[in-house]
């Protein structure tokens, strides 16, 4: 029995100075699902991430989240308070703050970063960070300055500073670039763990990773979907092969 639809972007077209980055896409994600986006530079992965956070708007189509929000009447700050969050390619942390209180200033609600390092949290809020840490591997790390974390360890703990904020959807850009190999399977276990309570959408280059993922793949090419299924049937579409695994 399938679930509902989480999200469902109909028709969505971009246009940039007469340049179509999207063309007419469509998609459906069902709750709890996880898919792998891939394509060649310039496919729209990118716009198709900015329209859903409401970064870019289309000039036509639509993107519904939940039962009948549409995400292209909103704006960012609005779209990530009804539950999706966005974790960029390069990792944006505080440097200078301990691991934890990155989660710490992450936790959903209003707090300025004065406040929160002043104020004592809660045990729920405590409990919530533990928890994150041991989530995102980093409860070793719980103590050290987030700048002295490896680039693979600061991925981690900005996707647990997005965990933080209790998204329904997390959309998440290359997160197994410049990563060591052991860090690259690290990450897929993670994604995987994280997708048993929330539905993710990956962006990623890297086959194999996208492989260890289990998901249902999207291959975008020049802003619309050319192909969908498991990665076993993408790989082997003569298609996929000619603009983009064969290169």
């Amino acid at each position: 029995m399938s679930q509902p639809t989480l999200l469902y972007l109909d028709g969505i077209t971009v246009s940039f100075d007469g340049f179509k980055a999207l063309k007419g896409l469509s998609l459906v994600l069902e709750e709890g699902e996880m898919r792998a986006v891939i394509g060649p530079n310039g496919a729209g992965k990118t716009t198709m991430m900015d329209v859903i956070t409401g970064k870019t708007k289309p000039d036509s189509g639509r993107a519904v989240f939940g039962v009948d929000t549409d995400l292209t009447r909103l704006d960012e700050p609005a779209i990530a308070r009804l539950g999706i969050g966005r974790k960029f390619q390069q990792p944006t942390v505080f440097e200078p703050l301990s691991v934890r209180d990155n989660l710490l200033l992450a936790l959903a609600g209003d707090r300025s970063p004065r406040f929160a390092l002043a104020a004592r949290e809660t045990p729920v809020e405590r409990g919530r960070i533990e928890e994150i840490l041991l989530t995102i591997r980093l409860a070793p790390e719980r103590y050290r300055r987030a700048g002295e974390l490896s680039h693979g360890q600061k991925q981690w703990l900005e996707i647990g500073m997005l965990l933080a904020q209790e998204p329904k959807l997390l959309l998440v850009d290359e997160p197994a670039a410049g990563m060591t190999d052991a860090e690259t399977a690290d990450t897929a276990e993670l994604l995987r763990e994280i997708n048993r309570s929330r539905s993710l959408v990956v962006v990623e280059h890297d086959m194999a990773f996208v492989r260890s993922l289990a998901a249902r793949v999207t291959v975008l090419h020049e802003g619309a979907v050319l192909a969908e299924g498991s990665i076993d049937h993408v790989q082997n579409d003569p298609r996929v092969i000619e603009v983009y695994l064969g290169r």
